[in-house]
């Protein structure tokens, strides 16, 4: 599977070190830097399917998945060969062409809620455009969000967004005033709080942002009606709705959380998945929405590599993939039904009371008894240092999971039967030491 490699490098810690001196924090991400679990992550030199192989030549069943981009499997080959293909042919053009309309029409069959859409290159450029075309729109500018919801690294998505971030609203963690006071964070899953905060901000807010289904405070799933009230809210006041689909949008089913829940928003941000590993997202809406943008309206959003050849080429072949297996969908839920029910099945033997929640290919248990958790608040409840013990004792098993329980295990098509029974074994073990040294 994997290529040789001739020489071992030396393990992740020394490696880390190295890193140090070129990389700031040794890391291009701060998860990857393992703060959470007490030591880096493994280094790694090459993934295929659903394993990874690490510089130390270890190999592990990989969990992580890219934090969500990796849906077929790790160097799937339909989507290596038209990506090579591309390349030859071109990485780049400064100019429209046929296959970047062409992904673009196939994304407004799957997405109804979709009339246009822009191509960029990251989640965070889709978010940050969609709010800067809300405000155009309404001609407000304040943004309600939801505290645990990530919507990229931008100024006014970074503070109180859950996962690795932990950003305080201050000008120390390089956000200005002017950004928080335009910035009213609310509780996921309280649709009481955002009536409130629209009724007392009447005609303030340009825009409600939520992740449909959170992903960055665990895997918190909305509560009843809670999207439905949303949607109501947001007719009722004039302010326009933005699903950030950029984990669900493929990642769900091929319509993406909308789909599944039945909810119309006024603009969708995709990406992750989309691409098949490479760098694309989308944001898109009604078409008097998409209108305010340069050049036919006043919005300006433009990027050197958006809608490249290479990306699109390789979005081309994801859908394909998915679309060319008609029960691909319910194949990958079956396999991550399984692995969940056998976690939960591991809880109850060693009369554990985590709550294991999965939906679609997205898994999650984290170290805190009761109901599952509906907020940020309720997920800081769960016990980090238990996760550290528990994720090291995987890693020593062969299972690579994120490296903070704020983070969602995610599978791919290319997960089968062996990995999952692995990885239940693994797990089994990992729990009972993570209880025994604490």
């Amino acid at each position: 599977m994997y290529k040789q490699i001739a020489a071992r490098a030396p393990d992740s810690t020394d490696a880390f070190v190295r890193a140090r001196r070129a990389l700031a924090g040794g890391v291009d991400s701060p998860v990857r830097a393992g703060a959470a679990v007490g030591a880096p992550t493994p280094f790694i030199d090459q993934a295929h399917g659903a394993r990874v192989l690490a510089a130390d030549g270890r190999e592990y069943i990989d969990y992580v998945c890219g934090y969500g981009p990796v849906l077929l499997g790790h160097a799937d080959p339909r989507v290596s060969e038209r990506v090579s293909h591309a390349v030859a042919n071109g990485a780049i053009f400064g100019a429209t062409h046929h296959e970047e309309v062409r992904l673009a029409e196939r994304l407004l069959a799957l997405f109804p809620s979709i009339e246009r859409l822009r191509f960029v290159t990251t989640g965070t450029e889709a978010c940050m455009s969609a709010v800067r075309l809300a405000r155009s729109l309404t001609r407000r500018e304040k943004i309600i969000r939801f505290e645990g919801c990530y919507h990229g690294h931008s100024d006014e998505m970074i503070f109180s967004a859950g996962a690795s971030t932990m950003t305080g609203p201050t000008v120390a963690s390089g956000i200005s005033g002017g950004v928080i006071h335009d910035v009213l964070v609310l509780p996921y899953n309280d649709i009481f709080a955002v009536d409130r905060t629209l009724r007392g901000r009447r005609n303030e807010v340009a825009a409600i942002i939520v992740e449909p289904i959170c992903g960055n405070m665990g895997l918190c799933l909305p509560a009843p009606k809670f999207l439905e009230g949303l949607r109501d809210l947001c007719r009722s006041f004039g302010v326009i709705l933005i699903f950030d689909e950029v984990i669900t949008g493929l990642r769900v089913g091929s319509g993406g959380a909308q789909a599944l829940y039945g909810i119309r928003p006024d603009i969708t941000c995709l990406g992750k998945a989309l691409g098949g590993g490479l760098p694309i997202a989308a944001f898109g809406g009604r078409g008097d929405v998409m209108a305010k943008l340069a050049p036919d309206g006043p919005v300006f959003q433009g990027g050197t590599f958006s809608g490249n050849p290479v990306c699109v080429a390789a979005a081309h072949a994801v859908l394909d993939a998915i679309e060319g297996e008609p029960d691909f969908y319910a194949k990958l839920e079956a396999k991550s039904r399984r692995l969940a029910d056998g976690l939960r099945r591991i809880m109850a033997q060693q009369h554990l009371e985590f709550p294991v929640v999965q939906c679609a290919s997205m898994i999650d248990f984290m170290f805190r008894r009761g109901q599952p958790h509906q907020t940020m608040a309720q997920a800081r409840e769960a016990d980090a240092n238990r996760y550290a013990r528990y994720y090291h004792a995987m890693l020593e098993r062969g299972i690579l999971l994120p490296p903070s329980q704020f983070e969602l295990m995610f599978l791919t098509a290319a997960h089968d039967e062996d990995d999952i029974d692995a990885t239940l074994r693994a797990a089994n073990d990992s729990l009972r030491i993570s209880a025994a040294q604490g």
